[in-house]
């Protein structure tokens, strides 16, 4: 199974605001992470895909996790997990010469 990706993120900077979108990020992070645990661990994250009605490969959560694991423990923390959501942002990591013009986002937030 594919999962779709449309950029959101520079339209959501421009409604919200920097320190509204980061909010937005954490609670992102909250509705994914392991309450016990404060982490997105691969059972947690396991857990949402399921009740999301997505059917994602095993081997699929431990590349998630990997791709914004950055001190090696196995889950994501909420500050790797708004970096690897700023990483994923095509837009975001373009830089403003593709994005501001058309989706109106500041360029001081790219």
């Amino acid at each position: 199974m594919e999962l779709d990706f449309e950029d959101y993120f520079p339209s959501m900077i421009s409604r919200l605001g920097a320190e509204g979108f980061i909010g937005e990020l954490c609670n992102g992070f909250r509705l994914l992470m392991d309450v016990n645990k404060g982490l997105i661990t691969f059972e947690s994250l396991k857990m949402n895909c399921f009740m999301l009605g997505l059917e994602v490969r095993d081997e699929e959560l431990v590349y998630m996790l990997m791709e914004g694991d950055l001190d090696g423990d196995g889950a994501l923390n909420q500050m790797e997990f708004c970096i690897l959501m700023f990483r994923l942002s095509p837009c975001l990591m373009d830089g403003p010469k593709l994005c501001t013009t058309r989706q109106g986002v500041d360029p001081m937030l790219l």
